[in-house]
């Protein structure tokens, strides 16, 4: 269970953006538990506008994220603010997608975050970033090199796996199911860092100046964890003997080339093979810290942080105690 927060020293006025996401939510809370004065800036909803999955504590206004005309209307209001928190991201990682929320919205935020007197940016982007192959990396990537060069105080923060990224497939054991693994399933590793840990991390950038002007790569306790391992765990906790599918690696090469020559036909299709693609990445990527001289990824030189571990996440999910919205965080 993650330690509780200790208070700010200097409580400070934050616009957050994303913050109805799963770590959106838990960067929200982390905030408003150091003392945080906190305002959302989300889509609009409904007229009832605590129909969202955030405190009371935190104040809600809503507008065009994508609109930097909106941000100073709806969002800003002409108040002033000390920081800005985005944990937004695309929701389907396409290149549409990718490029108008992971890029175009964090850029065109960064004038109207400045004219509210912002003078730090906290970005939640991804350990993925370090080989951009794919659209959203590529898109992530170009987000934070604004920020950098914006002048603006920054946190980048590259968090490895999410515990409910790695919680695909535990309804396929418990319907009898093998556990599907890729190659040896021994290809990548991770150190994954629970949503509360990650939120508390973000919190705390506000206030580290060692946490400032930074990348910021991060993962949770250790040791680092390959998919068979993570097989093997579920399988113990459910009391169940180890099975195990492999999957060959050259079998996603052939759907993502066929989706690919459809892909010239139909955007559908197109979407679908980047899709596809992005399963490949994380199928043979480990979300561990890239040593750019050896071009190895290194578990022994990720940072860790935090104390909630993935064993325990998997144990309270199997007993029903919490559930996930694998969304688009499904790896199978």
């Amino acid at each position: 269970m993650s330690v509780a927060a200790t208070p700010s020293p200097d409580p400070k006025r934050v616009f957050v953006l994303g913050g109805t996401g799963t770590i959106g939510q838990a960067a929200v809370a982390a905030l408003l538990a150091r003392g945080h004065h906190v305002t959302c800036f989300l889509r609009p909803r409904a007229s009832d506008d605590r129909d969202v999955p955030l405190p009371d504590a935190a104040t809600l206004r809503f507008g065009d994220v994508t609109d930097p005309a909106s941000l100073i209307r709806d969002g800003f209001r002409g108040d002033r603010f000390d920081a800005l928190v985005s944990c937004m991201a695309s929701r389907s990682g396409t290149p549409r997608d990718a490029w108008a929320i992971d890029h175009k919205a964090h850029v065109s935020a960064l004038g109207p975050a400045r004219g509210a007197g912002i003078t730090h940016v906290v970005l939640l982007s991804a350990i993925c970033v370090q080989k951009p192959r794919l659209a959203f990396q590529q898109a992530k990537l170009a987000a934070e090199q604004a920020l950098i060069a914006s002048g603006l105080t920054y946190s980048i923060v590259r968090p490895t796996a999410f515990f409910k990224s790695l919680s695909g497939q535990v309804a396929r054991l418990r319907a009898g199911k093998p556990f599907l693994l890729f190659g040896d399933g021994a290809l990548t590793a991770c150190k994954p860092i629970s949503d509360a840990d990650l939120g508390r991390y973000i919190a705390t950038c506000l206030d580290d100046a060692d946490r400032q002007n930074r990348i910021l790569p991060i993962g949770g306790p250790g040791p680092a964890i390959t998919p068979r391992q993570q097989g093997e765990m579920l399988f113990r906790l459910l009391g169940q003997d180890p099975r195990f599918r492999h999957v060959p690696v050259g079998m996603m090469d052939a759907i993502i080339a066929g989706l690919g020559a459809l892909g010239r036909l139909s955007p559908k299709w197109r979407d679908k093979a980047e899709l596809a693609r992005i399963g490949r990445y994380y199928a043979t990527e480990s979300m561990l810290l890239l040593d750019p001289v050896t071009g190895r990824y290194d578990a022994e030189a990720t940072p860790e942080f935090g104390t909630d571990t993935l064993e325990a996440f998997y144990a309270s999910l199997i007993r029903g105690e919490v559930s996930v919205d694998l969304g688009d965080h499904a790896v199978f």
